[in-house]
């Protein structure tokens, strides 16, 4: 009997377990498909669902798809994503323009001269690993730093949202699913638009765009297990034969035609299909106001969709949320705080992949990087820039992962990785500009890394144009600060002088010029450079006007030896249009024909000097005052080095040439030059810009007669459109020396 109660007993209880035990809770997959720009709408969309209280138990996406989805795996809530991508300077995101703000001056001013960077393999049988216009090292180092502590090769099913992504092998054409690795080179290779950037290569596979095989991966979520799907498409109807009628237009069709695959199959697996407009935008429409309106245009498509969205909440069995209930906006609870990109590490671990000791060294030096040090994602982004520019690797990347070893009181450490590529074999500059005296000018410049066990770089510049420019430069890096420099220059010069606002002279004349620097001293902003010069002019043509007291011969051929020291600073945001920051030159030359003297007299000094500062006013305004002069010292100095004025760069015609608002062309100065400039600067939108200059300046023979003639006074107004190809703009002036109104023209970078 007491047996027969027992046994009563346990089954009254185990069915009273099985009564209390829930079902399991069915599973919502959101599925976001490729679309370039217009995948911000996704953010829109993600937002609604979290106002609703839906939960995402599975996440899957396209290309556009891959990056909100990838990074909302992680545990990223839809109004951080928000502030994500309305942050970034997408034209440097998606470019592979270096972080130039902690490398040299001289590096800064190569990429603000030359519109076109490019490499051009030179050697045979082997392999070019980019494959596309960008090699996506900026979107490659921004996935790095969002997508941490996930950087480390893991089964994305352990992610706080399980994701997966697709990618195109277009060795076979087949579908690449990724469901396990490192998520941002999964995320980097859904979006690889072929022919724009360039592939990721992993094994025999060379993955691009996963919107060939398929845009709007519903059926990838149903593989894992999704019992609802909710997804999102961001394509455009197909456009008509009338529509049809640019290149962009018949482009965008292309593209749209090919993301065809499965669709339609994916899209009947949908329980809540989410069409966004996005009319009037396109791929590659990452401006601040696209970004904006493509968010809100997300949100109001999911709240056209509001009541399904509600139903299935109701199916889940799950109360609506107190935000839901008031209107509010609820706080997404994340699961695993993501490392931002300034939460510094201390290195556990440090191993640097492909690179050689010398090279290593060289990196940990500059850095100050050892085991016991700390980092975090911005110095490690700085290190892999120097080690494309200083050791002239082609690709650098980091890794960082905070699940090392852990040290003996308990602290953890993290595993920092960097990985270099192969190295450059060289490196193609071009450049091409149009100003109203010069006409058309292009310039190219060709960098050639020497395999030396010291970093050496050998750089060949031509220009082409009415002045014509040759020139040969080795540069050494035995050190992390320290370029010693040897050139060689030839200039074939066409120059127009004026006087008084008339053109006085025309000069034409050869110069060949041989540098050494051995002193060449470079960190972040600043830089001091000590050395000598040889220059040989050979003059060819002299034309004068017709007044008398211009009526000389022309000058015999004349070579100066010269002694040179030079400090530069410039900590300026940026290089045409600042808004914050300063630049200061400062110069000194000595001048002889014999080392020591010039013709039998004590050489020529030369000092010379630039100050100014920039100083933001709200949004829109800075003021940028300028101090700046030249000073000749010394009896009677050469006609070829003597001061000129004008335009608005220093050094632009010839290297003496300083700038003075109003006066378009050069005129000729006294040897004793002190000028002074005021300018307001007008940031209208982001890239167009009106600035107002106004300069005072005095100039004599002498420093005693420097108060004794009149004020050059001047001023001008600009309008410039600042481009990926250079500033775009023109400059009308007036200056009482001149007594004329002038009107310049310059589009391009300036050199």
């Amino acid at each position: 009997m007491k047996k027969i109660m027992l046994l009563l007993i346990c089954l009254c209880l185990g069915q009273s377990a099985l009564a209390q035990e829930k079902p399991k809770r069915k599973k919502v997959a959101v599925v976001l498909s490729g679309g370039g720009a217009k995948g911000m709408a996704h953010i829109g969309v993600l937002k609604v669902l979290e106002r609703a209280g839906i939960p995402v138990d599975i996440i899957t996406g396209t290309s556009m798809g891959s990056i909100i989805g990838g990074l909302y795996a992680c545990g990223r809530d839809a109004a951080y994503l928000d502030s994500i991508v309305r942050a970034q300077d997408w034209g440097y995101v998606l470019s592979d323009h270096e972080d130039l703000s902690h490398q040299s001056l001289s590096e800064r001013e190569k990429r603000n001269t030359y519109f076109l960077t490019t490499s051009l393999n030179l050697e045979k049988k082997t392999v070019d690993s980019d494959g596309g216009f960008i090699i996506g090292k900026n979107i490659y180092t921004l996935f790095n730093a969002l997508t941490a502590p996930y950087n480390d090769s893991i089964d994305f099913n352990k992610l706080p949202i399980p994701f997966a992504c697709v990618a195109t092998n277009i060795v076979d054409n087949s579908e690449y699913d990724f469901h396990s690795g490192v998520l941002s080179t999964a995320m980097r290779a859904s979006m690889s638009i072929p022919g724009a950037f360039s592939p990721v290569r992993m094994g025999d596979k060379v993955l691009v765009d996963g919107g060939l095989r398929n845009n709007f991966p519903a059926d990838i979520a149903r593989e894992m297990g999704a019992d609802y799907i909710i997804g999102v498409t961001v394509q455009g109807k197909a456009k008509t034969a009338d529509e049809l009628a640019s290149t962009s237009a018949i482009l965008s069709q292309i593209v749209d035609v090919n993301c065809k695959n499965k669709y339609e199959e994916n899209l009947a697996i949908t329980d809540i299909p989410i069409r966004v407009n996005t009319s009037g935008y396109g791929s590659a429409s990452f401006n601040n106001v696209a970004i904006d309106t493509l968010i809100r245009r997300g949100e109001e498509a999911a709240m056209e969709h509001w009541d399904d969205i509600v139903k299935l909440r109701e199916k889940l069995g799950i109360a609506a949320p107190s935000s839901a209930r008031h209107g509010l906006k609820p706080r997404m609870m994340v699961i695993r705080q993501p490392l931002l990109s300034s939460t510094k590490y201390k290195i556990g671990e440090l191993v640097f992949e492909n690179m050689t000791p010398s090279d290593e060294h060289f990196i940990r030096s500059k850095f100050k990087l050892n085991e016991g040090d700390s980092i975090d994602a911005n110095r490690a982004d700085l290190a892999t820039t120097s080690m494309r520019l200083d050791l002239f690797y082609k690709s650098a990347n980091f890794m960082i992962t905070n699940n090392a070893v852990n040290e003996p009181n308990g602290e953890k450490s993290a595993k920092v990785v960097f990985v270099a590529g192969p190295k450059k074999t060289n490196e193609v500059y071009l450049g091409i500009r149009f100003d109203r005296e010069e006409m058309v000018a292009l310039q190219a410049n060709v960098a050639f890394p020497l395999r030396t066990k010291l970093p050496t770089e050998l750089d060949f510049t031509l220009r082409l144009g009415k002045r014509i420019m040759g020139r040969v430069d080795f540069e050494f890096h035995p050190t992390s600060v320290i370029r010693p420099t040897i050139s060689y220059v030839y200039r074939h010069n066409d120059i127009n002088l004026y006087e008084y606002g008339d053109r006085s002279y025309n000069i034409t004349y050869n110069q060949h010029s041989v540098r050494a620097y051995p002193v060449n001293f470079n960190v972040r902003n600043f830089n001091v450079s000590l050395g000598a010069e040889w220059n040989y002019y050979n003059f060819q043509n002299l034309l004068v006007d017709r007044k008398p007291e211009h009526q000389v011969e022309q000058p015999d051929n004349l070579h100066l030896f010269s002694y040179h020291g030079v400090i530069n600073y410039n900590s300026e945001n940026e290089w045409y249009f600042p808004r914050k920051g300063a630049k200061f030159n400062a110069k000194y030359s000595y001048y002889t024909d014999n080392f020591v003297t010039l013709k039998d007299h004590s050489g020529i000094s030369e000092v010379s000097a630039m100050w100014r500062m920039s100083f933001p006013v709200g949004s829109f305004f800075t003021f940028q005052p300028m101090l700046y002069g030249r000073l000749l010292m010394g009896s009677a100095p050469p006609f070829i080095i003597s001061n000129s004025i004008g335009g608005e760069w220093f050094g632009h015609y010839v290297e003496q040439q300083v700038p003075f608002a109003g006066i378009g062309y050069m005129e000729q100065a006294w040897d004793k030059l002190v000028a002074m400039q005021l300018k307001g600067q007008f940031n209208l939108t982001q890239n167009n810009i009106i600035l107002l200059r106004f300069a005072a300046g005095q100039n004599a023979d002498k420093f005693s007669q420097l108060l004794d003639h009149s004020t050059m006074l001047g001023t001008s107004v600009s309008y410039y459109y600042n481009t990926p190809f250079g500033p775009l703009g023109a400059t009308l002036g007036y200056c009482n020396i001149t007594e004329k109104m002038s009107f310049n023209v310059n589009l391009g970078f300036v050199f």
